[in-house]
């Protein structure tokens, strides 16, 4: 099993792919798999003596759950393919969660109701250091980003505008939030 197992590690390593062979004998295989669930190992193989056997090794995708077996020879393209949907699902998940937790305020009041409830808070800002204080030490709000003007979909964050907490104009809107 062994030396199947190196022979896919450095099928892998040469293909570019980040390897950990865990060969340690003290630990039984649900025990490795738990820590490296814990430590966030996107994709996992288990080759065991069946696997050695038939030519295939079993691969688990830590985000699905989805365990199945793959042969030896394509072992190098199924991680790939599998990492490549692990990011492209973390990315997915993280858009939509920004999304669901970014709001636009059109006055200083619906801001600070906002910024209580949690999340990013999109507000125009005159560009003052001034302001920005008087924002923090009200709210302990601070600007995290000057959005790109088409970072966040169906709102034109480099529309000009007012800033609501000192009516001086702004150059568009900027990403409040809260450091916890």
């Amino acid at each position: 099993m062994l030396t199947a197992a190196k022979e896919v590690r450095d099928a892998l390593v040469g293909a570019g792919i980040r390897v950990v062979l865990d060969d340690r004998d003290q630990y039984r295989p649900g025990w490795k798999f738990a820590q490296y669930e814990v430590e966030g190992v996107p994709v996992r193989l288990a080759i065991g003596p069946r696997d050695v056997e038939n030519g295939a090794a079993e691969l688990a995708r830590r985000d699905t759950g989805e365990k199945r077996s793959v042969s030896q020879r394509e072992i190098v393209a199924s991680v790939r393919e599998a990492l490549h949907e692990v990011q492209a699902g973390l990315y997915e998940r993280a858009l939509a969660l920004r999304a669901e937790n970014t709001h636009v305020a059109e006055s200083y009041d619906a801001f600070q109701t906002q910024i209580e409830a949690g999340g990013f808070v999109l507000m125009h800002w005159d560009g003052t250091a001034e302001t920005e204080a008087k924002v923090k030490d009200e709210t302990k709000a601070t600007i995290r980003c000057l959005p790109f003007p088409d970072q966040f979909p169906g709102i034109d964050t480099a529309a000009p505008g007012t800033d609501p907490v000192s009516g001086q104009p702004s150059q568009g809107l900027v990403v409040f939030a809260r450091s916890y």
